[in-house]
């Protein structure tokens, strides 16, 4: 009996014991786990087109930064850094960014590279997957500085990359036509149209050539006021016109805004955007005109005009639309030469017509208005300032100041040239005279901004598709759409008063900080010794790829 009970005693104690001791193991399990680092997340799920990032394995970054006085170099970005893009295990872009001139910004994903965007030097990495295509720019640093390399971001694109035997790569569309070569420090790019642009930077001289009829060179010009200058020179059917360019640093990158060498007086910018005593009917003469027929279904301007400012929106828009369609008629040689004077010759065969898209829509020409409008308003503020006496110094300030490009209340941009909108995991047109919205105030670590497409002609991106677009490609859209109102406002300053519009008051101009360089005579020849170049690089590409070429160069 007492047997029987101590076994019973020894087992209820034994209960107790588990009672006890399982919940207190338990609470050291939780408190153990809790102080212990959290398993490593997975990677995030593959984004939707354009991006189309792979996932892959992360490698070192590491940025070299030259050019400038004490610039450090070889920064080195171990491959354990966190903070993924979607779709990625690698780190962000490794950079170092020493704003100022000189800067060479290496920004590198794991991957290949497989083609760039207009102004790229041959910049390895890039988001892996098929057929990335790099957008990037090659620009020049300070006066003595080295030249500066920064890839942006990839986007994928239908077509193949093919490495060249000689160095470099070249993209290929489906239908086998060149997309963009990468070579030897140059790179050319075909817009879907035909067009090719061609940049390049040697010894401190940028180069880029639209089509082979022309194209502009740009140098180092002068420094004042703590900011670098440079002397632009157009080239184009044995015209030669000189203008000034201002360099920015934004984000480690260098860009080139437009500068007026001069400015009217301020009473005519004023003139220009307040509106007039009675609203002006004009007629522009354009009728018979072969541009104006094709662009007819896309583009009319205004019917009446109560201000300047829509009267210079029209000239831009046609100015702009005037060189696309002889840009266009160059590259499918339907067109003969042009004369001396860069007339086109009157025994022409006509573009085939434009394809029926839904014309610029009023909102649209509304938004430019009010660019134009606010534009000179802003050259009113500037010509009313005292002209600085400051040389300010041999070196460019360190401050990072963004490209007018930027300007959060400038958003509504003209095309300027042909080139391509990665879209939907696709790739689309945009040619001269389309109108692109900027959606995004800020550029990305890859120097892009969003736009979406607001206004398109012929057989280019539809109304409402959005893209990535580097910030050096819509500066550029700018710097034309400042140009392009310059030349508004001298040809309203000679009309003044006639063919029915209202007499202007003092056109007189001043001229700015910066006088106006000297055109660069060598312009022409460094122009055909580029197209040259592109032409050998084309033919080896062919050869080697088997492509069928780019459509034929404007």
């Amino acid at each position: 009996m007492n047997l029987l009970m101590n076994h019973c005693a020894l087992r209820r104690m034994a209960l107790v014991l588990v009672v006890i001791v399982v919940p207190t193991f338990g609470y050291a399990q939780k408190k153990t786990s809790n102080s212990s680092p959290p398993p490593k997340a997975s990677a995030p799920a593959k984004p939707a087109a354009p991006a189309q990032h792979s996932t892959t394995s992360n490698q070192s970054h590491t940025t070299n930064t030259t050019g400038r006085p004490g610039g450090a170099a070889n920064t080195a970005h171990p491959a354990t850094t966190t903070g993924n893009r979607p779709g990625t295990t690698g780190n962000r872009p490794g950079t170092t960014t020493t704003p100022g001139h000189g800067t060479t910004n290496t920004m590198n994903r794991g991957g290949t590279t497989t083609g760039t965007r207009p102004g790229a030097t041959g910049t390895t990495g890039g988001r892996t997957g098929t057929n990335a295509t790099t957008h990037g720019n090659t620009n020049t640093g300070h006066p003595g500085g080295t030249t500066t390399t920064h890839a942006a971001a990839t986007h994928a694109a239908p077509g193949r990359q093919v490495s060249l035997k000689g160095g470099g790569t070249a993209n290929i569309r489906p239908n086998g036509q060149i997309r963009s070569v990468n070579r030897n420090g140059m790179h050319i790019e075909h817009g879907m149209h035909g067009g090719r642009t061609v940049v390049s930077t040697r010894n401190g001289v940028r180069v880029v050539s639209v089509g082979h009829r022309g194209g502009y060179v740009q140098r180092a010009y002068v420094v004042r006021g703590g900011h670098s200058y440079y002397s632009r020179t157009y080239y184009y059917h044995g015209v030669y016109r000189a203008g000034v360019y201002r360099g920015y640093y934004w984000g480690g990158r260098p860009y080139y805004g437009y500068y007026p060498a001069y400015y009217y007086h301020p009473v005519y910018y004023g003139w220009a955007y307040n509106p007039w005593p009675a609203p002006v009917y004009y007629g522009w003469g354009w009728g018979a005109a072969p541009w104006y027929g094709y662009y007819g279904p896309y583009y009319a301007p205004y019917p009446v005009y109560p201000a300047a400012y829509f009267w210079l929106t029209d000239f831009m828009i046609a100015a702009t639309l005037q060189a696309a369609y002889q840009a266009q008629a160059e590259a499918n040689a339907l067109l003969s030469p042009l004369d001396n004077n860069g007339t086109l010759v009157a025994s022409l065969m006509p573009l085939a017509a434009a394809d029926s898209k839904p014309a610029m829509s009023e909102e649209v020409k509304k938004a430019l208005s009010e660019e134009v409008k606010s534009t000179l308003a802003a050259e009113k503020a500037d010509a009313e300032k005292p002209k600085s006496n400051s040389s300010g110094g041999n070196q460019p300030s360190n401050s990072n100041e963004a490209p007018p490009a930027l300007d959060p209340n400038f958003k509504t941009f003209i095309v300027a040239s042909d080139m391509s909108l990665e879209t939907d995991g696709d790739e689309c047109a945009l040619s001269q005279g389309d109108v692109i919205e900027r959606t995004t105030d800020t550029a990305d670590g890859d120097g892009n901004v969003t736009v979406k497409v607001v206004a398109s002609n012929k057989s280019d991106c539809a109304i409402g598709k959005q893209g990535p677009v580097s910030t050096d490609d819509l500066q550029e859209m700018y710097n034309s759409f400042r140009e392009s109102l310059k030349d508004g406002m001298g040809e309203l300053a000679k009309k003044n008063g006639s063919g029915g519009l209202p007499k202007a008051p003092d056109t007189g101009t001043s001229d700015g900080d910066v006088p106006a360089p000297p055109p660069d005579k060598s312009a022409e020849k460094s122009l055909q010794d580029q197209q040259s170049a592109a032409d050998q690089a084309e033919t080896e590409v062919k050869q080697e790829a088997g492509s069928s070429g780019g459509g034929g160069a404007q």
